[in-house]
């Protein structure tokens, strides 16, 4: 069974990206081994001031935690038309270029607004291809997330609760043939 890490990527307390990893976390587990991972908990303040040459232990600790899973699966949300900026600092702390390289990737955006999300999730997709990850096809975009989604039961309308489900159910599969076959050509 593959190990997925389900990263909420953004620091901002009660965040409705915690409600849909959290919600993720739950139909993901029926799948594959889980565990879900804030960028709250990301140590900050142990990076202001950009000491990219000499990377705190904290960061270290969180990173290598995170990096402990055959693929990842992140919770993106939109905050002014892009992805937060914790985000891009989580992922400059990343070892490069080896973290994502030939890691499978699932993306889910949620957003206020009609969009879902897009924008951010595509800005992000953008980094993962240039560290050559390999992203899932299937993505989900949550539009008016504070009247589509709810916890406990996913998404409001059936067509694209039916879409989520499918992404969620189906990407478990996805990485464990990624592992497999990077593990016989190695």
């Amino acid at each position: 069974m593959s190990v997925i890490h389900i990263l909420s990527s953004t620091d901002r307390p009660g965040s409705n990206a915690m409600k849909v990893s959290t919600y993720v976390e739950r139909i993901l587990s029926r799948h594959a081994t889980t565990k879900l991972f804030s960028l709250c908990d990301f140590p900050v303040k142990d990076v202001h001031g950009g000491p990219y040459g000499d990377i705190p232990e904290s960061v270290q600790s969180f990173n290598n935690e995170f990096l402990k899973a055959d693929g990842f699966l992140f919770v993106i949300p939109e905050y002014n038309g892009g992805f937060p900026g914790v985000l891009k600092l989580f992922y400059d702390y990343l070892p490069f270029p080896d973290a994502m390289e030939k890691k499978p990737v699932s993306l889910v955006g949620e957003a206020m607004g009609a969009f879902g999300a897009l924008r951010p999730v595509e800005q992000f997709e953008q980094l993962l291809k240039y560290r050559k990850a390999y992203v899932y096809p299937e993505r989900m975009f949550i539009q008016r997330v504070h009247k589509s989604f709810d916890q406990e039961t996913g998404l409001n309308d059936e067509t694209m609760q039916g879409l989520f489900e499918s992404q969620l159910t189906n990407f478990p599969a996805f990485v464990d043939m990624i592992r497999d076959t990077e593990s016989v050509q190695a």
